[in-house]
């Protein structure tokens, strides 16, 4: 088979006006050091969304067409010439890093997140939203058995990157970190803060990722539109992570936290000023690392947390985008191939 069908963006535009089209394409084959994996699943991220509309620098996306989808899950069908490290029929998963250079500074030091030469999962190379997807070896997970492959797909990136957000704090028993925006990555935010033994507060605006919230571990939720819950956390909590884009929430959670406080940002953050005499620290954050990417999976084999998933087939990337967009998904979507 030459062939297989996959999600396909020729070019950035509103989703409105469907973008994205499941047709038949060519089936990539392995090259050196990759691997061919049939996809199981795929997650959809909000960073996908930002990516199809054009919200994203002028260079990504970076080919044309692309397949889009940075969370997948599959199995191994074929091997590239030199892997060693797989087997055919391994489940393995791939995160938002697909591949990076290997020898800069960040790449030898456990930052190779922070690789300027890095590629990226359905940005700047095919991802996961087909029947098969190339990835490079060394950048793959061996997924732990046991483990249900389309719930395992979040875990690659909402999971390495709400892991990597609540190990950049310093918390524990007696300590109170409030998760702002409490939705796909936000979920697993606070099953990672809640093994700490710190108490964990989410803080949002819609009623099912707070109902999610205080099932995932949340030992209390606090609804951002009603003032008086809002106030009720004024200069109260020992550290905050933030998942929502917006200039509001971000004063919200300045409001909530307590001087000599940290505040750790996944997403972009926009203030006129930062008061020097509070003490408090700005950590950005990306994603963890290789070896974060496997503790997360440790965890989620010893059922220590989990995900939360929408299941669509995965010719209806176009509607579980579209209920993304219009805020209707209470957790995270994942696109499925039958098996």
């Amino acid at each position: 088979m030459t062939t297989m069908f996959a999600n396909e963006l020729d070019h950035t535009a509103p989703i409105t006006t469907h973008p994205v089209n499941w047709r038949e394409t060519a089936k990539p084959s392995a090259g050196p050091g990759q691997i061919l994996m049939k996809v199981v699943a795929c997650g959809v991220c909000r960073s996908n969304l930002h990516m199809i509309e054009g919200d994203w620098l002028p260079d990504v996306p970076s080919i044309s067409p692309i397949v889009p989808g940075h969370e997948v899950t599959g199995r191994v069908v074929e091997l590239g010439e030199g892997v060693t490290n797989f087997a055919v029929g391994d489940p393995v998963g791939v995160t938002p890093l697909w591949k990076t250079c290997g020898v800069c500074e960040f790449c030898t030091s456990g930052r190779e997140m922070l690789c300027h030469h890095r590629e990226i999962t359905g940005e700047t190379v095919n991802g996961g939203y087909a029947e098969y997807m190339v990835a490079t070896a060394d950048y793959a997970y061996r997924i732990p058995e046991g483990l249900d492959l389309i719930d395992a797909a979040p875990l690659f990136c909402p999971g390495i990157t709400a892991f990597g957000a609540v190990e950049k704090l310093d918390v524990g028993p007696g300590d109170t970190v409030a998760i702002f925006g409490p939705g796909g990555v936000g979920h697993m935010a606070i099953q990672f803060a809640a093994l700490t033994g710190a108490e964990v507060v989410a803080v949002g605006r819609t009623p099912e990722h707070l109902k999610v919230a205080l099932e995932v571990g949340a030992t209390r939720a606090v609804n951002s539109t009603d003032s008086d819950e809002l106030a009720s956390l004024t200069d109260a909590v020992d550290a905050v992570i933030t998942f929502a884009d917006s200039d509001v929430v971000t004063a919200q959670a300045f409001e909530a936290l307590k001087w000599g406080g940290t505040l750790v940002n996944a997403v972009p953050l926009h203030f006129k000023e930062f008061p020097f005499n509070k003490g408090q620290i700005i950590k950005g954050t990306i994603l963890a690392n290789h070896a974060g990417m496997e503790r997360v999976l440790e965890l989620a084999a010893a059922g220590k947390v989990h995900t939360i998933t929408q299941r669509f087939p995965m010719d209806q990337a176009d509607k579980a985008l579209q209920l993304l967009a219009e805020g209707k998904l209470a957790s995270r979507a994942v696109l499925y191939n039958e098996e």
